[in-house]
Formats: structure tokens, C-alpha cells, sequence
């Protein structure tokens, strides 16, 4: 079956770094765009950002958080930068093979457990 495992979470200060990588299975990943959502406590999960070929953000995180992938890895990564107490939520990775509107939630086949990241101030 298909898995998507996320790690690198964590603690860390306002202005900090964080690289979350998502390690996937049981699908051909260079097939799926990949999208990296959040959700903070008591707010709906919101996009990211998203990569087939090339990334996209949404604007909160435009210039801040970079998605990269590697197919030979199966591992699609979300490097941010510049974090913001309002940054903190589960970070979830998620697959989509059919592509129809990769910054919503409901176009994603497959889900990830989510990590924690928390930004304080």
C-alpha cells in the first residue's frame, strides 16, 4: 500500500530552519506531484506548497520555504527558512496522480501522518 512518512519536525526559534523530508512507497513517485499542507490548532489545512516539476507556494511562504524532490529517493523535502511563530502546525506531505488543482486539499489521493513544527518567539 502507499505510505508517506514525514520527519524532521521540531522546536525552534523565530528566524530559524527547518528541512522536512517525506519518504514515500508503494507508488511510482515520479508520476505524483507532491504538495507539503499544514494545519494549525483550531484552522482548516491550508496549501503550502506543491511540486510535479517545478514548485509552487502559497503566498505566506513565498520566499521563505523551498519544496524540492528526488525521484531516485522518493523523498520530496520542504526547506524553510525565516520561520514564524505563525508557522507552527502539523506539516503534512501528501500524492496526487491526477494533477486537477494541487493547492487544494481534495485533490490529494494520499496522505502522510503529519509532523509537528512549532515556532516560538
Amino acid at each position: 500500500q502507499v505510505q508517506l512518512v514525514e520527519s524532521g519536525g521540531g522546536l525552534v526559534q523565530a528566524g530559524g530552519s527547518l528541512r522536512l523530508s517525506c519518504a514515500a512507497s508503494g507508488l511510482t513517485f515520479s508520476l505524483y506531484a507532491m504538495g507539503w499542507f499544514r494545519q494549525a490548532p483550531g484552522k482548516e489545512r491550508e496549501f503550502v506548497a506543491a511540486i510535479r516539476s517545478t514548485g509552487v507556494y502559497a503566498d505566506s511562504v513565498k520566499g521563505r520555504f523551498t519544496i524540492s524532490r528526488d525521484n531516485a529517493k522518493y523523498t520530496v523535502y520542504l526547506q524553510m527558512t525565516s520561520l514564524k511563530p505563525v508557522d507552527t502546525a502539523i506539516y503534512f506531505c501528501a500524492a496526487d496522480y491526477r494533477g486537477s488543482g494541487l493547492d487544494y486539499v481534495s485533490a490529494y489521493e494520499y496522505w502522510g501522518q503529519g509532523t509537528q513544527v512549532t515556532v516560538s518567539s
